[in-house]
């Protein structure tokens, strides 16, 4: 396959850089369906709400690049909207965006997706585990944001690395209140005076948690309000490439700097657990009919109390009884149902192992994966 190009300018010249200048100018460089995913924390809009806050707020120290332009909302509509089809135009068929904000925007946004065509997969609340105080009492703690993740069209077949996700929680499904700090400590990158260096720099662990759960080794991440970088910082080190935009010069500099000091992790400490909804399905007979298992040979539960011989057809008898390995294994037991893959074992080697790694050892054997 050829490089894709919009006019003379290629994706791969674009690949691990910075683009430094206004957002919808770089955005129109990028070649349509170039990207896999993208993740853009655009400006709040705090203006139009009387003042230069943050959600939790905070004085904000400095003014975002965009923020003096909008004195309506209609004028940060139709600069949300330009973004947002922009960012549809540059993603693949099967790409997907997440929008971080707070409550002054994101729910504008979230309209105008849809407007445009996302489909909207998931709202996910980032919970802060030591927000900013509320410093006048007039209201709550605002101790969270919303990521709105979101596939380009209804039809888009999209990255979703559930195996992964549910292995970095503790083997449990991944929830979509992620309790995770702010960006603290050495993290932060601060100025020659020890100042903050941007306002609203995002935690390398949201971002860490993102990528990892929507994009593959390779994937070209594409940010276009890139600050200081910790999409950037983030993508290299998970090994997936990434396309910044960003309009301050000093944020560019920092966030180049920050991002050529990481170390990318080995290609080996990358792979990530193929989910079993992808794995081929494997009847038990299969292997009966391969030789991973022989006519004739007795299956046992883990403690050899019960068995069952294995027929030629890939069927299961103990005394009058019949059925399949589930069957025959919920019926020894005296059960409803059984897993007849973890409940059965066999001996190999000496040792009495489950048949489902003879299951498993047959799936690699058909991706030409050693076993």
């Amino acid at each position: 396959m050829g490089i894709e190009r919009r006019g003379d300018i290629s994706i791969a010249s674009m690949l691990d850089k910075v683009l430094v200048g206004d957002c919808l100018e770089q955005l129109a460089r990028i070649p349509s369906r170039s990207v896999d995913m993208v993740f853009a924390d655009p400006p709040y809009n705090l203006q139009l709400s009387g003042n230069l806050t943050r959600p939790d707020q905070s004085r904000v120290n400095g003014v975002h690049e965009h923020w003096d332009k909008f004195d309506s909302f209609a004028a940060y509509d139709a600069f949300t909207r330009a973004w947002l089809a922009e960012c549809r135009r540059v993603l693949k068929k099967d790409g997907t965006l997440w929008v971080i904000g707070s409550y002054h925007n994101i729910f504008r946004v979230g309209a105008i997706m849809q407007d445009l065509g996302y489909w909207l997969l998931n709202d996910v609340i980032w919970l802060k585990t030591n927000p900013m105080p509320n410093f006048r009492g007039r209201r709550f703690t605002n101790a969270h944001e919303t990521l709105i993740w979101a596939a380009r069209d209804k039809n888009s077949r999209y990255t979703f690395n559930y195996e992964a996700l549910k292995a970095l929680n503790e083997d449990k499904q991944m929830r979509s209140d992620w309790l995770l700090p702010i960006c603290a400590g050495n993290e932060r990158l601060r100025d020659s005076k020890g100042r903050k260096l941007h306002p609203t720099q995002k935690p390398e662990g949201l971002l860490y948690r993102v990528l990892l759960s929507s994009s593959k080794p390779g994937d070209v991440v594409l940010d276009p309000f890139f600050g200081t970088g910790t999409t950037g910082a983030v993508a290299r080190r998970l090994g997936r490439r990434f396309i910044g935009i960003e309009r301050d010069p000093h944020y560019a500099e920092a966030a180049e700097r920050r991002i050529a000091a990481i170390r990318p992790l080995p290609e080996r400490d990358l792979k990530i657990a193929r989910p079993k909804r992808a794995e081929p399905r494997v009847p038990f007979g299969v292997l009966v009919e391969q030789g991973f298992i022989r006519p004739g040979e007795v299956l046992t539960d883990a403690t050899e109390r019960l068995a069952a011989r294995v027929r030629a057809d890939g069927t299961l008898s103990t005394g009058e009884a019949v059925g399949s390995i589930h069957k025959v294994g919920a019926l020894v037991q005296g059960l409803q149902a059984c897993n007849g893959w973890t409940f059965w074992h066999v001996r190999r080697k000496g040792r009495l192992v489950p048949i489902d790694l003879l299951r498993q050892e047959y799936r690699r054997k058909l991706v030409n994966e050693p076993v």
